[in-house]
Protein backbone atom coordinates (compact mmCIF):
# COMPACT_ATOMS: atom_id res chain seq x y z
CA UNK A 1 0.00 0.00 0.00
CA UNK A 2 3.05 2.22 0.15
CA UNK A 3 3.75 2.34 -3.61
CA UNK A 4 1.89 3.80 -6.53
CA UNK A 5 0.17 1.20 -8.66
CA UNK A 6 1.27 1.10 -12.27
CA UNK A 7 -1.43 -0.31 -14.51
CA UNK A 8 -0.15 -2.10 -17.59
CA UNK A 9 -2.78 -4.28 -19.19
CA UNK A 10 -6.49 -4.96 -19.38
CA UNK A 11 -7.74 -8.54 -18.86
CA UNK A 12 -11.05 -10.36 -19.14
CA UNK A 13 -11.72 -12.83 -16.32
CA UNK A 14 -13.53 -16.18 -16.54
CA UNK A 15 -16.96 -14.73 -15.75
CA UNK A 16 -16.59 -12.13 -18.52
CA UNK A 17 -15.89 -9.17 -16.23
CA UNK A 18 -12.73 -7.17 -16.71
CA UNK A 19 -9.81 -6.57 -14.40
CA UNK A 20 -6.37 -4.99 -14.54
CA UNK A 21 -2.82 -6.08 -13.86
CA UNK A 22 -0.43 -4.24 -11.58
CA UNK A 23 3.14 -4.40 -12.81
CA UNK A 24 4.28 -2.75 -9.58
CA UNK A 25 2.84 -5.60 -7.49
CA UNK A 26 3.04 -8.27 -10.22
CA UNK A 27 -0.51 -9.33 -9.48
CA UNK A 28 -3.95 -9.12 -11.02
CA UNK A 29 -6.56 -7.17 -9.12
CA UNK A 30 -8.77 -10.28 -9.26
CA UNK A 31 -8.50 -14.02 -9.69
CA UNK A 32 -8.63 -14.52 -13.47
CA UNK A 33 -9.95 -18.09 -13.13
CA UNK A 34 -12.78 -17.06 -10.83
CA UNK A 35 -13.89 -13.76 -12.31
CA UNK A 36 -13.88 -10.23 -10.94
CA UNK A 37 -17.57 -9.85 -10.09
CA UNK A 38 -17.98 -13.48 -9.01
CA UNK A 39 -14.99 -13.12 -6.70
CA UNK A 40 -16.41 -10.00 -5.08
CA UNK A 41 -19.83 -11.54 -4.59
CA UNK A 42 -18.82 -15.00 -3.37
CA UNK A 43 -15.76 -14.10 -1.28
CA UNK A 44 -16.98 -10.91 0.31
CA UNK A 45 -20.51 -9.64 -0.25
CA UNK A 46 -22.61 -12.79 0.04
CA UNK A 47 -20.87 -14.26 3.13
CA UNK A 48 -21.08 -10.92 4.93
CA UNK A 49 -24.70 -10.16 4.07
CA UNK A 50 -25.92 -13.71 4.69
CA UNK A 51 -24.35 -13.60 8.15
CA UNK A 52 -26.05 -10.33 9.06
CA UNK A 53 -29.39 -11.28 7.50
CA UNK A 54 -29.47 -14.59 9.40
CA UNK A 55 -28.20 -13.50 12.80
CA UNK A 56 -28.98 -9.78 12.93
CA UNK A 57 -32.27 -9.48 11.08
CA UNK A 58 -33.20 -6.21 12.76
CA UNK A 59 -30.24 -4.36 11.29
CA UNK A 60 -31.37 -1.91 8.62
CA UNK A 61 -28.08 -0.10 8.20
CA UNK A 62 -24.59 -1.50 7.65
CA UNK A 63 -21.25 0.23 7.87
CA UNK A 64 -18.60 -1.31 5.62
CA UNK A 65 -14.82 -0.93 5.41
CA UNK A 66 -13.57 -1.91 1.96
CA UNK A 67 -9.78 -2.58 2.03
CA UNK A 68 -8.71 -1.44 -0.61
CA UNK A 69 -10.95 0.21 -3.21
CA UNK A 70 -8.95 -0.74 -6.32
CA UNK A 71 -11.37 -1.05 -9.24
CA UNK A 72 -14.36 -0.74 -6.93
CA UNK A 73 -15.78 -4.22 -7.51
CA UNK A 74 -16.47 -4.97 -3.84
CA UNK A 75 -18.30 -1.70 -3.34
CA UNK A 76 -20.28 -1.95 -6.58
CA UNK A 77 -21.06 -5.64 -6.02
CA UNK A 78 -22.45 -4.73 -2.60
CA UNK A 79 -24.84 -2.22 -4.12
CA UNK A 80 -25.74 -4.64 -6.92
CA UNK A 81 -26.49 -7.39 -4.38
CA UNK A 82 -28.74 -5.12 -2.32
CA UNK A 83 -30.71 -4.00 -5.38
CA UNK A 84 -30.99 -7.50 -6.88
CA UNK A 85 -32.33 -8.91 -3.64
CA UNK A 86 -34.57 -5.95 -2.83
CA UNK A 87 -33.01 -5.58 0.59
CA UNK A 88 -34.50 -2.95 2.84
CA UNK A 89 -31.16 -1.70 4.05
CA UNK A 90 -28.97 1.37 3.79
CA UNK A 91 -25.19 1.32 3.72
CA UNK A 92 -22.14 3.41 4.41
CA UNK A 93 -18.90 2.34 2.70
CA UNK A 94 -15.48 3.69 3.59
CA UNK A 95 -12.51 2.71 1.48
CA UNK A 96 -8.84 3.71 1.34
CA UNK A 97 -6.91 3.64 -1.93
CA UNK A 98 -3.38 4.86 -2.55
CA UNK A 99 -3.60 5.46 -6.31
CA UNK A 100 -5.57 8.57 -7.21
CA UNK A 101 -4.83 8.11 -10.93
CA UNK A 102 -6.43 4.68 -10.79
CA UNK A 103 -9.59 6.13 -9.24
CA UNK A 104 -9.75 8.88 -11.85
CA UNK A 105 -9.42 6.31 -14.64
CA UNK A 106 -12.46 4.32 -13.49
CA UNK A 107 -14.84 6.72 -15.21
CA UNK A 108 -13.96 4.97 -18.48
CA UNK A 109 -13.37 1.45 -17.17
CA UNK A 110 -15.53 -1.23 -18.84
CA UNK A 111 -17.58 -2.77 -16.05
CA UNK A 112 -19.86 -5.83 -16.46
CA UNK A 113 -23.48 -5.45 -17.50
CA UNK A 114 -24.56 -6.22 -13.92
CA UNK A 115 -23.40 -2.73 -12.99
CA UNK A 116 -25.19 -0.89 -15.80
CA UNK A 117 -27.78 0.67 -13.47
CA UNK A 118 -25.18 1.92 -10.98
CA UNK A 119 -22.45 3.23 -13.27
CA UNK A 120 -23.39 6.77 -12.26
CA UNK A 121 -22.03 5.95 -8.81
CA UNK A 122 -18.55 5.01 -10.00
CA UNK A 123 -18.46 8.02 -12.31
CA UNK A 124 -19.23 10.31 -9.37
CA UNK A 125 -16.64 8.57 -7.19
CA UNK A 126 -13.97 8.90 -9.85
CA UNK A 127 -14.50 12.66 -9.90
CA UNK A 128 -15.50 13.55 -6.33
CA UNK A 129 -14.18 10.60 -4.27
CA UNK A 130 -17.57 10.44 -2.58
CA UNK A 131 -21.17 9.61 -3.37
CA UNK A 132 -24.40 9.91 -1.43
CA UNK A 133 -28.08 9.30 -2.00
CA UNK A 134 -31.01 8.28 0.21
CA UNK A 135 -29.67 4.78 0.96
CA UNK A 136 -26.00 4.85 0.01
CA UNK A 137 -23.04 6.79 1.33
CA UNK A 138 -19.53 6.14 0.01
CA UNK A 139 -16.32 7.95 0.93
CA UNK A 140 -12.91 7.19 -0.54
CA UNK A 141 -9.64 8.14 1.11
CA UNK A 142 -6.57 8.67 -1.03
CA UNK A 143 -3.47 7.74 0.91
CA UNK A 144 -1.95 5.15 3.20
CA UNK A 145 -4.54 2.72 4.63
CA UNK A 146 -2.70 2.29 7.93
CA UNK A 147 -2.72 6.04 8.57
CA UNK A 148 -6.35 6.20 7.50
CA UNK A 149 -7.42 3.65 10.12
CA UNK A 150 -5.75 5.68 12.86
CA UNK A 151 -6.52 9.23 11.78
CA UNK A 152 -10.18 8.57 10.93
CA UNK A 153 -10.92 6.12 13.74
CA UNK A 154 -13.90 8.14 15.02
CA UNK A 155 -15.58 8.17 11.61
CA UNK A 156 -14.82 4.47 11.08
CA UNK A 157 -15.96 3.33 14.52
CA UNK A 158 -18.52 0.48 14.78
CA UNK A 159 -17.83 -1.05 11.39
CA UNK A 160 -20.14 -4.01 10.64
CA UNK A 161 -18.31 -5.55 7.68
CA UNK A 162 -14.66 -5.52 6.64
CA UNK A 163 -13.70 -6.65 3.15
CA UNK A 164 -10.05 -7.60 3.69
CA UNK A 165 -9.02 -7.55 0.04
CA UNK A 166 -5.56 -6.04 -0.19
CA UNK A 167 -2.86 -7.38 -2.51
CA UNK A 168 -1.23 -10.52 -1.10
CA UNK A 169 1.12 -10.52 1.87
CA UNK A 170 4.11 -11.21 -0.41
CA UNK A 171 3.88 -7.71 -1.85
CA UNK A 172 1.63 -5.84 0.60
CA UNK A 173 2.75 -7.10 4.02
CA UNK A 174 1.72 -3.95 5.89
CA UNK A 175 -1.98 -4.78 5.41
CA UNK A 176 -1.70 -8.28 6.91
CA UNK A 177 0.19 -7.80 10.17
CA UNK A 178 -0.89 -8.19 13.79
CA UNK A 179 -0.56 -4.43 14.31
CA UNK A 180 -2.78 -3.75 11.30
CA UNK A 181 -5.46 -6.19 12.46
CA UNK A 182 -5.35 -4.66 15.95
CA UNK A 183 -6.27 -1.33 14.38
CA UNK A 184 -9.11 -3.06 12.53
CA UNK A 185 -10.25 -4.75 15.76
CA UNK A 186 -10.64 -1.37 17.48
CA UNK A 187 -13.02 -0.22 14.74
CA UNK A 188 -15.26 -3.30 14.77
CA UNK A 189 -18.67 -3.55 16.37
CA UNK A 190 -19.40 -6.66 18.45
CA UNK A 191 -21.07 -8.28 15.42
CA UNK A 192 -18.49 -7.44 12.76
CA UNK A 193 -17.60 -10.01 10.12
CA UNK A 194 -14.29 -9.88 8.25
CA UNK A 195 -14.08 -11.59 4.87
CA UNK A 196 -10.76 -12.54 3.28
CA UNK A 197 -9.59 -14.65 0.36
CA UNK A 198 -6.48 -15.67 2.28
CA UNK A 199 -6.24 -19.03 4.05
CA UNK A 200 -2.60 -18.62 5.07
CA UNK A 201 -1.90 -19.91 8.58
CA UNK A 202 0.44 -16.97 9.17
CA UNK A 203 -2.25 -14.47 8.27
CA UNK A 204 -4.84 -16.28 10.33
CA UNK A 205 -2.42 -16.16 13.25
CA UNK A 206 -2.04 -12.41 12.69
CA UNK A 207 -5.81 -12.01 12.91
CA UNK A 208 -6.05 -14.35 15.90
CA UNK A 209 -3.30 -12.58 17.85
CA UNK A 210 -5.10 -9.31 17.17
CA UNK A 211 -8.16 -10.75 18.94
CA UNK A 212 -10.26 -12.37 16.20
CA UNK A 213 -11.83 -15.83 16.09
CA UNK A 214 -11.17 -17.61 12.80
CA UNK A 215 -13.54 -19.62 10.62
CA UNK A 216 -13.28 -21.24 7.20
CA UNK A 217 -15.88 -21.42 4.45
CA UNK A 218 -15.88 -22.72 0.89
CA UNK A 219 -18.46 -20.69 -1.06
CA UNK A 220 -17.32 -21.89 -4.49
CA UNK A 221 -14.24 -23.99 -5.26
CA UNK A 222 -11.71 -22.35 -2.97
CA UNK A 223 -11.61 -22.14 0.79
CA UNK A 224 -11.53 -18.72 2.42
CA UNK A 225 -11.41 -17.06 5.81
CA UNK A 226 -14.03 -15.19 7.80
CA UNK A 227 -13.34 -13.76 11.24
CA UNK A 228 -15.24 -12.32 14.21
CA UNK A 229 -14.53 -10.68 17.57
CA UNK A 230 -16.12 -13.63 19.38
CA UNK A 231 -17.06 -17.24 18.66
CA UNK A 232 -20.15 -17.71 16.52
CA UNK A 233 -22.77 -20.43 16.13
CA UNK A 234 -22.60 -20.52 12.34
CA UNK A 235 -22.33 -23.07 9.54
CA UNK A 236 -18.60 -22.69 9.08
CA UNK A 237 -15.52 -24.59 10.16
CA UNK A 238 -14.02 -23.16 13.32
CA UNK A 239 -10.24 -22.94 13.16
CA UNK A 240 -8.65 -23.47 16.57
CA UNK A 241 -5.63 -21.22 16.18
CA UNK A 242 -4.25 -22.05 19.63
CA UNK A 243 -4.16 -25.71 18.64
CA UNK A 244 -2.62 -24.73 15.30
CA UNK A 245 0.19 -22.96 17.14
CA UNK A 246 0.78 -25.96 19.38
CA UNK A 247 0.90 -28.38 16.48
CA UNK A 248 2.96 -26.18 14.17
CA UNK A 249 5.51 -24.30 16.26
CA UNK A 250 7.16 -22.87 13.13
CA UNK A 251 4.00 -21.04 12.05
CA UNK A 252 4.23 -17.40 13.11
CA UNK A 253 2.01 -14.38 12.96
CA UNK A 254 3.20 -11.50 10.79
CA UNK A 255 4.44 -8.37 12.55
CA UNK A 256 5.46 -4.96 11.22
Amino acid sequence: MGKWIIIQEFYQTKDGSNTLYSKEYNQYFHDIKTGAILESLTKHVIPAFEFHSKFHKDIKHLKILDICFGLGYNTLSTIYYILENNLNISIEIYSPEFDLELIKSLESFEYPKEFDNILHIIKTLSKDLKYEDENIKIKLFIGDARKYLKEYSKELKDIDIVYQDAFSVDVNKELWTVEYFKDIYKLCSKNTIITSYSVSTNIRLSMYEAGFEIYEIKPVKKKQTIAFKSKQNIEAKYIDMLLKKQRNTEAKAIYD
